[in-house]
């Protein structure tokens, strides 16, 4: 039985970086609850499609090639094209129409490579946004870090809005007051003001979260350091999600500066997902929570992600 009531909810995911695959490289994954493989053609294209080769069930990514823009199964020699459309049996002149893999859409955007998953394969209900600041001379390379996490999407999210646990997983002294929490379509923002002990004394800064479904938020952190977090969900089942997180910071004047600053800060972060993980990957959700008069507005941030989920669910008293 799954630990938690929800299928996997629909949304843009992160599924690789551009430099994971060469032009005409295959790997094979696993999220959504699928099998998948993830190819690059010989021009750079990403596809990602499901694994099994509907002929007799091999698996694209274990084996698999690249041949002339689409990829060959090791079994057969079956091809398929970007669309997931057999091209070519090599020992028949007549193809199978019915044979088609699952193609899911992929874009890269942020020097990132994204996935659309719908459990009904409906295609994309808005764009992944594109961060102006990702690449620019103004600002760092990436700092990245990734997390196994066996818990799911919503669990996670919902610390964003539930400032209290800070004091008291992390042991800060200063707890974010937030401001406005607004929700409008696929989006979610929460601006915030975060006071920073530090040894010049209290730096009066922000954090503000801007969430774009289910798997892209960006956190704009500022005070002590100027760094956009780009943070991203990939479920891989309905019990466990895959965390990165990708941060670029303002540069400084000299390049030591800018990366003692960077490390300093990156690590802090780093280590409250490290102390969040077994909170997570322990507790049980409660779908009538007993809530104090100044948590945070987390049924408001559950009515919001709840549209993502397509796919009939039930969700009772406590589930485990």
């Amino acid at each position: 039985m799954p630990r938690f009531p929800f299928p996997i909810p629909y949304s843009w995911y992160q599924v690789a970086e551009p430099e994971d695959l060469d032009p005409g490289g295959v790997r094979a994954l696993k999220y959504f609850g699928r099998e998948l493989v993830l190819w690059r053609d010989e021009a750079g294209e990403f596809h990602l499609q499901d694994a099994f080769c509907p002929h007799l069930g091999a698996h694209l990514g274990v084996g698999g090639a690249v041949e002339d823009g689409c990829i060959r199964c090791p079994f057969h020699g079956w091809t398929y094209d970007g669309t997931g459309a057999c091209t070519n049996i090599p020992y028949s002149d007549r193809l199978n129409r019915k044979a088609h893999v699952r193609t899911y859409p992929v874009v890269v955007a942020n020097d990132l490579v994204f996935a659309w998953y719908h459990p009904d394969e409906i295609a994309p209900l808005w764009d992944v946004p594109v961060f102006d600041e990702v690449g620019t001379p103004a600002f760092s390379d990436y700092y990245k870090s990734s997390y196994t996490i066996g818990t799911i999407l919503q669990e996670m999210a919902e610390n964003t809005v539930d400032p209290a646990h800070f004091r008291y997983v992390h042991g800060t002294d200063q707890v974010a007051e937030c401001e406005s929490y607004v929700t409008e379509g696929h989006t979610a923002t929460m601006l915030s003001k975060q006071a920073y002990v530090t040894p010049r004394g209290v730096t009066e800064g922000r954090i503000d979260v801007y969430s774009f479904g289910p798997g892209v938020a960006k956190t704009w952190f500022t005070g002590i350091v100027d760094a956009l977090l780009v943070a991203t969900s990939t479920p891989i089942d309905n019990d466990s999600t895959q965390v990165r997180f990708n941060f670029t910071v303002r540069k400084f004047d000299d390049e030591r500066t800018t990366s003692s600053v960077a490390n300093a800060f990156v690590g802090e972060i780093n280590k409250q997902i490290q102390e969040d993980q077994p909170i997570w990957e322990n507790k049980t959700f409660l779908a009538v929570p007993a809530l104090a008069d100044t948590d945070g507005p987390i049924v408001k941030f559950r009515k919001w992600f709840s549209q993502f989920y397509a796919e009939p669910h039930e969700v009772g008293a406590t589930t485990r």
